[in-house]
C-alpha cells in the first residue's frame, strides 16, 4: 500500500477514505478491535476517531485510558508519516504521557496537524548536524459534546534509516 498516494486521494475520495482505514487495519492489526477510523485528512491535518463501544470501555464504562492513548499515538504517529519520507527517516515512540481530564461517555475524537515548516525545521535542519530528534507532539481528545477528554504528549524519534544501529 503507498500510503502517501492512498491518504492524497483519501482528501477528496470517501471511497479512497475507507481504503485508508481498511488497509491501516491489516497493516496495524493490534488497533482493528479499537475501531479506529480516520474522519478527516487534509495536506496538513488528520482527524480520527475512538468510538464508544464496548471493546474499548473500562469497568465504569467510560473509555478506557490506553484506547485514549493509543488514538493520541496512531493520530500523532500517522500524520509524521505522511509528512515525511518513510523510505529515509524511521520514527519510533519513546515516551508518552498522558493527561486525563473528562469521563469519556461517547465517541471521542482526536485531532493533529504539521506543515512543511514543521518538517523542516524540527526534523530536517536538525537531522543535519544529529544523529536523532526526539520531536514532543501535543494532542487533545474532545468528545461530540466538546468536553475535553485528554491532552497528550507522544514524544518521536525521528532519524535517518542510514543511522539506523538495529536491523530489522
Amino acid at each position: 500500500m503507498n500510503l502517501t498516494s492512498i491518504i492524497n486521494k483519501a482528501q477528496d475520495s470517501k471511497f479512497y477514505l475507507w481504503l485508508l482505514n481498511q488497509g491501516l487495519n491489516r497493516m496495524i492489526p493490534f488497533n482493528k478491535p479499537h475501531g479506529f477510523k480516520i474522519t478527516k485528512i487534509t495536506p496538513d491535518k488528520i482527524q480520527t476517531k475512538l468510538p464508544y463501544k464496548k471493546r474499548n470501555l473500562n469497568h465504569i464504562k467510560g473509555i478506557h485510558a490506553c484506547a485514549m492513548a493509543t488514538i493520541s499515538e496512531y493520530t500523532t504517529g500517522l500524520m509524521i508519516l505522511y509528512k515525511l519520507d518513510v523510505k529515509k527517516y524511521r520514527i519510533i515512540m519513546q515516551k508518552l504521557e498522558m493527561e486525563y481530564h473528562f469521563q469519556a461517555k461517547m465517541d471521542a475524537f482526536a485531532e493533529f496537524s504539521i506543515d512543511e515548516d514543521w518538517v523542516k525545521n524540527k526534523v530536517e535542519k536538525p537531522l543535519e548536524t544529529e544523529d536523532a530528534v526526539v520531536i514532543p507532539c501535543e494532542i487533545k481528545l474532545y468528545d461530540k459534546n466538546e468536553n475535553h477528554l485528554s491532552t497528550g504528549k507522544i514524544y518521536w524519534q525521528i532519524k535517518e534509516w542510514k543511522k539506523v544501529k538495529t536491523k530489522l
